[in-house]
């Protein structure tokens, strides 16, 4: 990477000098190029998280039940949901399609969503 710098002899005449300027050039190109299909991948990679911790039922104690929001930037992704009871624990796993799913959301869903987008937008401004 930016072999320019890294060089232990200096340019002995102009036109060595422009030759180094047209690599130094290039090389910047090749890695904008990079650096704008790294930003088109990262828009699909998990950026937004949010996680609710709730009690669904009142004759267990603590909150061990949980809805956890996994998106992209897009808003895409997936909520999970683990509902934990005396008899066993269910987990749960709703596609999200632009924040929204094709299935019912419980409020502690919706939260999670809420959440992992106001974590992001937060974390934008900084």
């Amino acid at each position: 990477m930016l072999r320019f710098f890294k060089k232990e002899r200096s340019p002995e005449n102009l036109k060595e000098l422009i030759k180094e300027f047209k690599e130094l050039k290039e090389e910047i190109e090749r890695l904008s190029q990079e650096v704008e299909e790294i930003k088109r991948k990262n828009k699909f990679t998990i950026q937004k998280v949010g996680i609710v911790r709730f009690n669904p039922f009142k004759e267990m104690g603590g909150n061990q039940s949980f809805s956890l929001a996994l998106l992209d930037e897009e808003n895409n992704g997936v909520v999970i949901t683990s509902l934990y009871s005396k008899e066993g624990n269910r987990i749960y796993a709703k596609p999200i399609i632009q924040e929204k799913s094709e299935y019912y959301l419980s409020k502690e869903e919706v939260e999670a969503i809420q959440k992992a987008q106001k974590k992001w937008k937060t974390n934008q401004k900084t």
